[in-house]
């Protein structure tokens, strides 16, 4: 049996981490997550498929880990980009 290692990494206003964790064959996104113990350290963390990637490819939470994977936990966006580009766009050229 392989166990896999892989780096479970997230960063924003309460800090960076890259959290190192050994799992068993067959482990997917959201048992490294729950492996590394982020959500102890960030509470408020939003964490589903929405939000998760390896290697900044957005990936399922049921999406398997392999060896040396780095999964990535991104913060929701503060604003629509579409709506802010409408919001740039209003604004009257000097």
């Amino acid at each position: 049996m392989i166990v896999p290692r892989a780096e479970v990494c997230y960063a924003g206003p309460e800090g960076q981490f890259l959290l190192q964790v050994e799992l068993p064959a067959g482990a997917t996104l959201r048992d490294a997550i729950d492996a590394s113990g982020i959500l102890a350290r960030v509470p408020a963390l939003v964490v589903d498929d929405r939000h998760v990637g390896v290697f900044s490819k957005p990936r399922s939470l049921s999406s398997p880990v392999a060896e040396g994977d780095r999964v990535e936990i991104y913060r929701p966006l503060k604003t629509d980009p579409r709506e802010a580009r409408r919001a740039r766009a209003a604004k009257p050229r000097v």
